[in-house]
């Protein structure tokens, strides 16, 4: 017998997706995996989803780490080729303890924008029974965020702030313009951030500046003229990575 999950993510897409899921399946298991490190607005937009699904939401959590920053420090790694030990430890493991690849149809928010992104998850996860409603539906992000504000549910504090996705607050994927966007609104963040990346001696961002070579650009040298702006992170329960 199948058991169905639709991964929600606090984000707007996948607050849509599972209602569409909702409509279609009586016993739909939401569920969402907590990091530790979202913004504290998320706990309201899971309540605003809870009456608006009429069905509580199953939250996951590591029962190893705290946080972003309890990976850091334990495993004393940031991000590098072989993808972020944070999406690993936090996102995949604890949606691999509690996923069942015999009997599960997995629902994910990606929307009518995303087709090819989909179509390279489903290549790279063979055995996942996958399910996109809004690429069935032919929804984009902008219209799930009017579907929200139709239901009466505002957005997430992070798109409000001009965030593409509302991801953990200081994410290690994030590039320059991020990390300026991050240093305006979450100044506190930058800073620790800036201090792991010298505890660790492992910059986050890279430069082309000068002679065109590259060079690692570490936060407390990032230049005050670059323009704070979000550069479209994504980060998933199934982000492409090599770590073990």
């Amino acid at each position: 017998m199948n058991r169905y999950i639709s991964w929600f993510s606090c984000g707007a897409t996948s607050a849509v997706a599972t209602m569409i899921a909702l409509n279609k399946y009586d016993d739909l298991n939401i569920v969402y995996v907590d990091t530790g490190s979202e913004h504290s607005d998320n706990k309201r937009f899971i309540k605003d989803c809870e009456k608006w699904y009429g069905q509580e939401i199953q939250v996951l959590k590591s029962p190893h780490y705290n946080d972003i920053w309890d990976v850091f420090t334990k495993h004393n790694y940031l991000a590098g080729v072989h993808g972020a030990r944070c999406t690993l430890e936090l996102k995949k493991k604890v949606r691999m303890e509690f996923e069942n690849l015999e009997t599960d149809i997995q629902i994910f928010g990606f929307d009518a924008d995303e087709r090819a992104r989909a179509e390279r998850f489903n290549q790279n996860n063979p055995l996942v029974k996958t399910e996109f409603p809004l690429i069935d539906e032919g929804l984009t992000k902008n219209d799930c965020f009017a579907v929200l504000l139709g239901a009466k549910i505002d957005l997430p504090a992070m798109y409000l702030m001009g965030y593409n996705n509302n991801n953990c607050i200081g994410c290690v994927k994030g590039q320059q313009g991020y990390w300026a966007k991050i240093r305006k609104d979450f100044p506190d963040v930058f800073e620790r951030m800036a201090k792991e990346e010298r505890r660790l001696n492992a910059a986050i961002n890279k430069t082309y500046a000068g002679d065109g070579e590259r060079k690692r650009l570490f936060l407390d040298e990032l230049p005050e003229d670059i323009k704070p702006v979000d550069n479209r992170i994504q980060c998933g329960l199934f982000c492409p990575t090599e770590l073990k």
